[in-house]
């Protein structure tokens, strides 16, 4: 047998026994799959190693808090009927309320005609009065100033039960409610509109 069979014969009984691998191109997802999954079998695990995961660092982080949807930003829209509407039973109410109360105080004044409404407590004086091509209640105080409220429906959205807003006439630059200045200012609680009617 001459040399250069010899070589050729023991390479093709080397090529038996071992099954034949192509090479691959370099660009191949699946030669590059299987050099990773290799590597990465090999690879043991030790302490030094951090492994990094979508939980935040602190074993108990504090809960995330709720957005704050208290102030309203945007009076809630309604038609003029229902603003003369909504206006004067809160008026009516709280000119029964203060009349209840000059029952007892006679440094009270209450004068309410036109719209308007005119209370004088302790030598001050506080006028209300609605103003329909804005839909909203004026209110002119010697203690808190001139302020315009809008009817705001709060507690109505994604995360409160379908028609179980409350309704109130809020002062949109600060969020304060009427009835609260009218709580604290004349001493009268008007609790109106609790519920808004669907």
């Amino acid at each position: 047998m001459r040399p250069a069979s010899r070589i050729g014969s023991a390479l093709l009984r080397r090529t038996i026994r071992t099954p034949l691998r192509a090479p691959l191109p370099a660009n191949c997802i699946i030669a590059r799959a299987s050099v990773i999954s290799n590597a990465s079998a090999v690879r043991a695990y030790h302490p030094s190693m951090r492994l990094r995961s979508i939980m935040p660092d602190s074993e108990n982080p504090p809960p995330r808090e709720a957005e704050s949807t208290d102030e309203p930003t945007v009076p809630t829209d309604i038609p003029t009927s229902e603003f003369h509407e909504r206006a004067d039973q809160y008026l009516n109410e709280l000119v029964q309320r203060l009349e209840e109360a000059q029952e007892n105080d006679p440094n009270i004044e209450v004068d309410y005609s036109a719209g308007v409404l005119e209370v004088t407590s302790k030598e001050n004086t506080f006028v209300l009065n609605k103003q329909p091509p804005n839909k909203q209640i004026w209110l002119s105080s010697p203690i808190s100033g001139p302020k315009r409220f809008d009817w705001v429906v709060s507690q109505e959205g994604m995360d409160f039960k379908e028609g179980g807003g409350q309704g109130d006439w809020v002062y949109l630059r600060d969020g304060t409610s009427l009835t609260e200045i009218l709580r604290k200012e004349l001493g009268v609680d008007v609790s109106v509109d609790d519920q808004v009617p669907r």
